[in-house]
């Protein structure tokens, strides 16, 4: 057996790592699971983003991303022009531990893979929230009425210009591989507080792409038991 001093002292500090990575990982998903049982409090907003009575917030992620526009040709006038109602978002959220930001969700646009009784999922995907720890989703599509011009409620929904805050509901849920529920029993979504994100005012050719950054807080709800 090696009793080599700076081979045993480098085998501890390997060890220390090691168990200090899967300290920082337990208290991470401690947090989480904490989180998803603490009492989350969204600000008031009006009533076309507000979900139906009888569901509770549960969960809220603080997101940083962009909004993706391709031009296409405007379906009245065959003019090129920016989409703005295919747009499609990429986001990371994250959540506060110890002073430091968590990352808790990815946000995106995939097929739904699980939908809901009667939902005919779009060829061009669903709004799309994973949990990065558990691998659960969330599909979700906008509420009919559902959405609130940004810079019009100064509690929900303040910053001129930016993306529309909205509600969502739940067009499809999926458990991650190994049985994680985070997000599975999620009925609504609300995107509240956006700042940036909206589509590009110049002119543009046909194909072309741009990512237009925006953050916005997004409330997890489910239904009450």
């Amino acid at each position: 057996m090696s009793t080599n001093p700076s081979h045993l002292a480098s085998k501890i500090a390997r060890v220390r790592i090691l168990f200090m990575a899967a300290l920082a990982l337990s208290s991470a998903l401690g947090t989480i699971t904490v989180a998803s049982a603490q009492t989350v409090t969204p600000p008031t907003t009006p009533t076309q983003i507000t979900p139906q009575a009888g569901n509770t917030a549960f969960l809220v992620g603080h997101a940083f991303g962009s909004q993706g526009y391709t031009c296409l040709p405007d379906k009245n006038t065959g003019a090129p022009s920016w989409t703005v109602n295919n747009a499609r978002p990429e986001a990371t959220l994250f959540t506060n531990l110890f002073g430091q930001p968590l990352e808790i969700i990815t946000h995106f646009a995939s097929i739904n893979e699980n939908p809901k009784e009667g939902i005919v999922p779009p060829l061009s995907g669903n709004a799309t929230w994973q949990s990065s720890f558990d691998s659960s989703r969330v599909w979700a599509a906008t509420v009919p009425g559902g959405v609130v011009v940004a810079g019009t409620d100064p509690e929900s929904c303040p910053n001129n210009g930016a993306i529309p805050c909205l509600l969502l509901q739940s067009v499809g849920n999926k458990k991650g591989p190994a049985g994680g529920r985070l997000l599975a029993d999620t009925t609504f979504v609300q995107r509240l507080n956006t700042n940036g994100g909206a589509a590009p005012t110049t002119s543009c050719s046909v194909g072309q792409t741009q990512l237009v950054p925006y953050t916005a807080d997004y409330y997890f709800y489910h239904q009450d038991q």
